[in-house]
């Protein structure tokens, strides 16, 4: 089994999340460290090293994907990192904002028992507080018919399943405006000129949404 630090963890994870999100193009060194943080210079030399344990693909100017054996431990690390933030709300009682960061170093305990177990005693949970797919034993993602609100016609009533950006300053903005997992939603008005919406939340309080807060919910229709 690869003893990884840490920071090829978090590479590998990254790694995964950007070629999930992007249709499964190779991640390219700047989006890379945009999202750790770090000078592309830095980026490079981890992907070599990762790529030299067979981790990952790498070409310079394409940017890099997972090789199978590094796309198991990123899915591995994605399990145990949605699994431990499932707990933390679910029985510790944090807050959604909050438990990313706890989670993040909880991740990196590599006991599968205790993984096993910690799964079992949630109930083998399909998603994690903020809608994220959890990862079975074996790698495998529920999936779910859902849209982001923007693609929302006006009328239409939808509840909120999941959100694409988990930055705590933003959970704390939807714990301000009563949405959370489950929140039904209604399009009362669209404007062209900035793509906001104004959207009934809950059935009573009226809220005008950005462009942006529209694109980063998640939620399925309802009738």
């Amino acid at each position: 089994m690869e003893i990884l630090t840490p920071a090829e963890e978090n590479y590998l994870k990254t790694i995964f999340k950007l070629t999930e999100s992007d249709g499964g193009k190779a991640a390219s060194t700047n989006a890379i460290a945009a999202v750790l943080g770090t000078a592309a210079a830095s980026v490079t030399d981890m992907l070599k090293r990762l790529s030299a344990k067979g981790l990952l693909h790498y070409e310079k100017h394409r940017g890099a994907s997972l090789t199978e054996r590094g796309n198991e431990l990123a899915t591995n690390l994605v399990r145990r990192h949605r699994l431990w933030e499932t707990f933390l709300v679910m029985k510790l009682g944090f807050s959604w904002d909050a438990v990313h960061d706890i989670a993040e170093q909880l991740e990196h305990v590599q006991s599968s028992e205790l993984v096993e177990r910690l799964d079992a005693f949630l109930d083998r949970p399909k998603f994690d507080p903020h809608g994220d797919p959890i990862p079975d034993t074996k790698g495998r993602m529920a999936s779910r018919k859902q849209v982001q609100l923007s693609a929302l016609a006006v009328g239409e009533k939808a509840v909120v399943v999941g959100v694409q950006e988990s930055q705590a300053s933003f959970l704390q903005y939807l714990d301000r405006v009563q949405i959370s997992l489950g929140a039904a939603l209604q399009v009362l008005e669209q404007f062209d000129y900035d793509g906001s919406m104004r959207v009934a939340v809950q059935g009573k309080d009226e809220y005008t949404f950005s462009q942006k807060v529209c694109e980063n919910l998640y939620v399925q229709k309802t009738k």
